[in-house]
């Protein structure tokens, strides 16, 4: 605002000087002159108005720029690690699945032994990832979300309610709330 007021006080001084200008050199009548200078003072006043209001939108247009500018930095820093979380994510895939076959030939001690440390690593790494923002999104049970899982299969399935999750194929994972990569799932369907 003091940048409008200065404008117009200029512009007050420029007529002034204009009516001292006018009133030395004699020029015309006092109604003529004061005619003049009301309509010098209307135009004056209404350059000041626009100028005003040039002013606020400059101001508000700087505000605007200022608040993208911080939101897309704010988004910058939250999903800086979304390309080396969908990287890290076959890892996680593999060490499940090492579990899965350590489970599953629970033959000797040694194999045993394995399994539990390499699902102490998954439960270690997945927890690094937890602190880092990254979800991991394991749906059975849930009702299908297509935004969230991606239907593989649809199985009938009498026991379970229609469209609701009844295996997870790979599990998915988000980064603060954005989707990294959908949950892969088998999906009921009523019985025919």
């Amino acid at each position: 605002m003091a940048d409008s007021d200065d404008i117009k006080d200029d512009l007050n001084e420029q007529v002034d000087q204009e009516v001292d200008e006018t009133q030395a050199s004699g020029g015309g009548s006092d109604e003529g002159a004061a005619d003049d200078l009301a309509t010098q003072l209307a135009a004056a006043r209404e350059e000041v108005e626009a100028l005003k209001d040039q002013l606020l939108r400059g101001q508000a247009e700087a505000e605007n720029v200022r608040r993208r500018a911080a939101r897309d930095v704010e988004n910058a820093h939250k999903f800086a690690l979304e390309k080396f979380a969908s990287e890290l994510l076959p890892v996680i895939d593999s060490l499940e699945k090492a579990v899965e076959s350590a489970e599953a030939s629970a033959e000797s001690a040694d194999a045993n032994a394995i399994g539990e440390g390499v699902e102490l690593s998954l439960k270690l790494f997945l927890d690094v990832l937890e602190k880092a923002g990254i979800s991991r999104i394991h749906p059975a049970g849930e009702p299908f979300d297509p935004q969230l899982h991606e239907a593989m299969a649809m199985v009938e399935n009498p026991d379970a309610e229609p469209n609701s999750v009844l295996d997870v194929m790979q599990a998915g994972y988000t980064l603060n709330g954005r989707l990294v990569r959908a949950a892969m799932v088998v999906v009921s369907k009523a019985p025919a």
